[in-house]
């Protein structure tokens, strides 16, 4: 203490602490905020770890199935055996079945043996033919089919190899598992080993992946994304046309045009619950109203649309709300100043800049369309879809299967050639997403404005 003399007085004044000097409450403080920095710290590793062990699993479970064994074989296409007539008839063609392609692929590969010295060691010509997938003659008749003008010739092709020989390539398939494996033999993959020493059998791109449709369960190297992907545009296509209108039209007249009273509050409350109902319950009800009372066909894009655009609908109308909300007021008060009415004000002046918001919570309402599954599944599009749609508005209501849906659809099967498939086609299924999120981030930086 300090003594102090005022007007005679003598008064004792406290002695002040340093500011350098750390007090026991100081230190708690800095303790607490050290320990939640670290918390959080954590949080955010843990975060990272999850995600890049998560992309880590999927890209190197799907990477593989970008990539498919081929054998490459010189097919003579005998006219005794495919046109007998001699015509070239398109519907006599149709009559031959794959059963009388299969021993012109066998001979195709006995010939190619014979010319590149492989011998069989054993293995019959029978079973050097399981090298080859079950689809080759599906294939070759299809090829047939679309160039009639071709038999009679010699026609190179590319044809599938079997899903054990590729998983051979592929690591899936060993020669211990070989030797418990009814579908494969180790002398078969030692035959494997020859023909690609050839230059008969190789790996190299599937293009098939992307344009070709679902397979059977005895043929995962066939399988591809093609029906897939384009039912999955054509439910994007009718989610854009529906809630982009929609909701942008609730959205101005809930914001700028409708009054304040119960009625309206009960209808922001109603689209705030709608936005964080699952998925599953839109499915019910687009099974209950769209398929059992509207009649539409199930596993349609046209019924996995409207299920789809219910879902997203109040996510724009969400979005846009909140876009209109910051434009400024004075933008507005300009344009009714200067003797605009009230529709011209909005539609000239706030919808425009409000514009990038909008279109950007539209992107993420679509994104996350995308990838919706169970709805899908409710409404039937988990069925075994083989052919194309046709092109719209036809297409609309034929059946068809989704990107997600073919996921799942994958996964239940046991061959793991399928479980390969079905990590590729998250990939794909992730590509999307990521452009679709990186295209509404550009949007939202290029054309937002500051205020």
């Amino acid at each position: 203490m300090t003594d102090m003399t005022v007007s005679g007085a003598s008064v004792a004044m406290p002695r002040t602490k340093s500011l350098l000097q750390l007090d026991e409450r100081t230190r708690r403080r800095n303790a607490s905020e050290a320990r939640f920095r670290m918390i959080g710290f954590l949080a955010v590793l843990i975060g990272v770890f999850a995600l890049v062990f998560l992309l880590g699993s999927i890209l190197s479970n799907g990477l593989s199935s970008f990539r498919q064994t081929y054998i490459s074989l010189d097919i003579f296409l005998d006219p005794a055996r495919l046109d007998k007539a001699g015509t070239r008839d398109p519907a006599e063609l149709a009559k031959i079945t794959t059963f009388s392609y299969a021993p012109l692929i066998e001979k195709a590969l006995a010939d190619a043996m014979a010319a590149k010295g492989v011998s069989g060691d054993g293995v019959s010509v029978k079973a050097a033919a399981e090298l080859i997938s079950k689809e080759a003659p599906a294939d070759l008749r299809r090829y047939v089919l679309a160039h009639p003008q071709a038999i009679g010739t010699k026609v190179n092709f590319d044809l599938l190899a079997s899903g054990r020989i590729d998983g051979y390539y592929k690591g899936r398939v060993t020669m211990e598992s070989a030797e418990l494996d009814r579908n494969i033999s180790p002398a078969q993959l030692q035959l494997a080993d020859k023909l690609k020493a050839a230059g008969i059998l190789g790996t190299h791109f599937n293009w098939g992946f992307f344009t070709a449709p679902d397979a059977s369960d005895t043929r995962p190297e066939a399988s591809g994304l093609g029906v897939a992907i384009l039912g999955s545009a054509y439910m994007m296509i009718i989610v854009l046309v529906l809630s982009l209108p929609l909701g942008v039209a609730s959205s101005i007249y809930l914001e700028e045009f409708a009054p304040q009273n119960r009625l309206t509050d009960l209808i922001e409350v109603n689209i705030a619950n709608l936005a964080a109902v699952p998925s599953v319950v839109f499915g019910i009800l687009g099974l209950a109203a769209f398929i059992n009372f509207a009649g539409l066909p199930q596993s349609a894009p046209v019924v996995g649309g409207l299920v789809l655009t219910l879902m997203t609908l109040p996510t724009i109308i969400i979005a846009t709300r909140a876009a209109l909300k910051s434009v400024p007021p004075s933008i507005r008060d300009a344009a009714l100043g200067v003797g605009a009415s009230k529709m011209q004000a909005i539609f000239h002046h706030v919808l425009p800049l409000a514009m990038p918001g909008i279109l950007t919570g539209t992107i993420i309402g679509l994104a996350r369309a995308l990838g919706e599954t169970a709805p899908l599944l409710l409404i039937g599009m988990v069925a075994f879809v083989r052919d194309y749609p046709a092109g719209p508005p036809e297409g609309f209501f034929d059946p068809a299967s989704a990107l997600p849906v073919q996921v799942y659809n994958w996964t239940q099967r046991g061959d793991p050639a399928f479980i390969e498939r079905a990590s590729g086609a998250i990939i794909v299924l992730l590509v999307f997403l990521i452009l679709m999120n990186l295209s509404a981030i550009i949007l939202r930086r290029r054309y937002e404005r500051r205020w």
